[in-house]
């Protein structure tokens, strides 16, 4: 695309991606294993895992410069089922953004695990996107643990445009008074293709907040399940936290499955949840029309703007707006080729 970033190492050729910005540090894991090491000029190091993955530390008091972006690709060279770890470490004091994408090059019918670890340290700052953009036959399961200390903040914005089957497990604990966790997603499937996320939220101490939002939107005969869980502990005062999961079906046979849950053990607390299911909006689709806007037309319309106030919750917007047009690309029906091909190109 002839887009200038800070460092690329050399990937297939066949490979795309428009979503890094400019100025953005590029790292590649390949079927689970860290290409090249990576340090940019506020002191962020990525270095490698003891056996895979990635590591990335965020030194104390450092405010990064840009973003880095981690691009874990599967490919024909190891087709076997793999796991493999990661961490990111955010150091006191600190501000940092990340983006982490996943990938398939060929179809050959891959089993991923992976494991991210998020500490973020005392008052540190960090905006985290997931992009996962997978083919018809991959599954992929990431299990993410965070733990926030005092006053810290991290935000994580997941974002499921394709794959066969995908788990995102998120376990989160405010461990530090002050502290701010956001989780916040985006699934879209179509064909036979599952997606689950599952969240356990705890507030350990007094005085935190948290927020999470999910939306999905299923055709065909998708399936789709949320589980989300707060939990308060009995001496975590003050807490604040809510929750909620909303889906639109585009298909009579389009299922899913929500099971919020509140776990409450603390007296002063302000928590609430709320998961809903339906369809699109005919007497909206119908004024559209009126006003001569197409039938697909006002049918994508009314799509986007159900999950534009989870893709506004990504805080760059350079990288929002790319986001989006990722988003509308792949409910435009602009993915359909990728049932027989391997790169869902993004």
């Amino acid at each position: 695309m002839g887009l200038k970033v800070k460092y690329a190492p050399e990937i297939p050729e066949v490979f795309k991606c428009r979503v890094p910005l400019a100025g953005t540090g590029q790292v590649y894991l390949m079927n689970g294993t860290l290409r090249e090491p990576y340090r940019d000029s506020s002191g962020v190091v990525v270095n490698a895992g003891e056996e895979a993955g990635f590591v990335i530390n965020v030194p104390d008091g450092v405010s990064q410069e840009g973003s880095v972006q981690l691009i874990s690709i599967r490919d024909s060279e190891n087709t076997e089922e793999i796991s493999f770890s990661n961490h990111i470490k955010l150091g006191a004091g600190s501000s940092s953004s990340f983006l982490i994408c996943t990938h398939t090059l060929t179809l050959d019918e891959f089993v991923t695990e992976s494991n991210i670890s998020i500490n973020a340290e005392e008052n540190s700052s960090s905006h985290i996107v997931v992009m996962q953009n997978e083919h018809n036959k991959s599954t992929h399961k990431i299990n993410f643990q965070i733990n926030l200390g005092k006053g810290s903040f991290v935000r994580v914005n997941i974002v499921t445009l394709h794959g066969a089957l995908l788990e995102n497990s998120i376990e989160a604990s405010l461990n530090g008074e002050g502290a701010l966790c956001e989780l916040n997603g985006i699934y879209l499937a179509d064909g036979n293709q599952q997606i689950n996320t599952k969240v356990v939220m705890k507030h350990m101490v007094p005085h935190c907040n948290s927020s999470q939002l999910f939306k999905g939107i299923l055709d065909n005969e998708a399936k789709a399940s949320f589980s989300g869980r707060i939990v308060v502990a009995k001496d975590a005062q003050k807490t604040e936290a809510y929750q909620s999961n909303h889906n639109l079906l585009l298909s009579r046979k389009a299922k899913v499955y929500a099971q919020p849950q509140l776990e409450i053990y603390a007296d002063d607390v302000r928590c609430s949840h709320g998961a809903t299911s339906g369809r699109l909006d005919e007497n909206a689709l119908f004024y559209m029309r009126s006003r001569g806007i197409g039938a697909v037309e006002a049918k994508l319309l009314q799509q986007i703007a159900f999950v534009y106030d989870v893709l506004e919750k990504i805080d760059n917007y350079e990288l929002r707006g790319r986001l989006q047009d990722m988003v509308e690309s792949r409910l435009r029906g602009e993915f359909s080729h990728c049932a027989n091909c391997s790169m869902n190109c993004c």
